[in-house]
This record gives C-alpha cells, structure tokens and sequence, in this order.
C-alpha cells in the first residue's frame, strides 16, 4: 500500500506524484495544508521530522525526500524503467537532483511565499505568526521563510532566486540540444525532478524566462506537459478557479522578477 502526504504546488510533491503516475502506481492522498502549517503538528513530525511535504508511507513504513522517493519508487517498482544504468549518465542524473535539492528548490520557495503563503500568514497576530514560523525545524529554511514574510518580494532571497533559475535555464538549454528529454532520448526521472520547477513559472505568467531565447528548453516544456502523467500529477490539482487566481498574483510581480533578472 502506497500512501502519500502532499500538497497540490509543491514542486517536491509533483516530482513525486509525477513518477507515480509515469509508473501508473495507485496510492492514497492524505493532503497537508501548508499555508495552515500543518506539516509543522506533531503528528506529521512522527512520520517526517524535516516537517515538510512529501512523505512517501509504503506498508506502513515512512519514506522522506522527494528525490530519494523518486529513486526509492524506481528501485520498488522497477517496471517501466525511469532510470539509466550507465555509471556517467546515473552520475549525471544525481547531479541533478542535488542541485535542484540544494540551489533550485530553496529559489522556488523564494519566489513562491510572498505570493502564496505569506498573505495568510500576515492575517494572524505578529506574536502568533512568529511562534508558528519558529517551529521550523530547519535553521535555513526558518530564517529564509521569516526573511519573505518579513520583506515579500522585496526580499534579497528573490534576486539570487531569479538568477538561479536564469542559469538553470541556461544549462538546460545546451544539454537538451539534440536530445528531447534530460537524460536522452527517453523521459526519466530527471524530467520528473525538473519539471515540477517549471509549473511555478507556467502558473505566475512568467513563462518568458524560459520561452525568450531558449528554444529547447521550450520544446521540452512543451513535451513534458503534453504527457497523460502532467495531467493526472500536476493540471488536475490546478482547478480553473484557482490557475486564474495565481496568474492575478503572478502578473504583477513580473516587473520586479523581470527587474533581478536584467540586474544580473
């Protein structure tokens, strides 16, 4: 039995749910309400002490780390293949998703909390607002969420997001020259932990960091969402209601991310 707890926009849910439904795998949805910090109760730090989404729970056994869940899937339920067996390509794959764990991720948090997480957050007394925010279990992560609640967009985490991003983008683009996919010519488990990272800029309406002058990552975005497990993983959690709503969020912060990237 596999059981997930996941929240519709984050990016390390998606990676997750993408391989399952690449992997046509049935699993059960417990979702965890990130802008009501329930990932930071009690009983959610029994199954995952990091206190964030997602956890992977398979017969009963807790499973942390979304792009260890993604190579721990892949290992499970070896059928169809996602993963490569050569040593450099493996190697190359890895590199990936540590510099999404380490660099892309924290740049999409960034770019993600003023617009998403912070209007709720500011809503409660200061007293309250800085209680919950020091549950945080993680030093880094604590300090970057008070920095964007404190400042918004006008954080110093939002400039070193966007260039971030920008030179992702930009290695991405010389990879996927006369390739279709990260890895190769097959979709894998990198496109999985990518992709995820993309719908953040599809859904603010900032698609032009990566549609301006970077025809292949273009084309890949193009094939990556045009996938049946785009939809089941990633579209169906966005309900027409709420897609509209975060492009009126994202539209008018596009000067001020539009604004780091030129200053980069």
């Amino acid at each position: 039995m596999l059981e997930l707890y996941t929240h519709p926009m984050s990016p390390c849910a998606q990676k997750v749910r993408l391989v399952l439904a690449e992997k046509g795998l049935d699993w059960v949805k417990h979702h965890v309400s990130l802008p009501d910090k329930e990932n930071l109760k009690p009983d959610y730090l029994k199954l995952n002490p990091t206190g964030v989404v997602p956890t992977l729970v398979h017969d009963g056994r807790p499973v942390i780390e979304s792009s260890l869940i993604c190579e721990y899937l892949e290992d499970a339920f070896p059928n169809p293949v996602f993963r490569t067996t050569d040593p450099f390509e493996l190697a190359t794959m890895r590199l990936w998703m540590k510099h999404v764990d380490n660099k892309l991720h924290p740049s999409c948090g960034a770019l993600q909390w003023p617009l998403v997480m912070r209007p709720g957050l500011m809503k409660l007394p200061e007293a309250e607002r800085d209680a919950l925010l020091d549950r945080i279990p993680d030093k880094p992560r604590r300090e970057r969420q008070k920095r964007l609640v404190a400042m918004g967009l006008d954080a110093p985490d939002i400039a070193d997001a966007v260039q971030v991003y920008d030179k992702t983008i930009a290695d991405m683009e010389k990879i996927l020259a006369g390739r279709p996919f990260m890895s190769g010519d097959r979709f894998s488990i990198t496109d999985c932990v990518i992709a995820p990272y993309f719908q953040t800029l599809i859904q603010f309406g900032w698609t032009a960091l990566y549609e301006s002058g970077r025809p292949q990552v273009a084309g890949w975005v193009k094939r990556v969402t045009a996938r049946p497990s785009w939809k089941t993983a990633i579209t169906d959690d966005f309900p027409a209601e709420t897609a509209a709503h975060l492009l009126e969020i994202g539209r008018p912060a596009w000067d001020k991310i539009r604004g780091h990237l030129k200053a980069g």
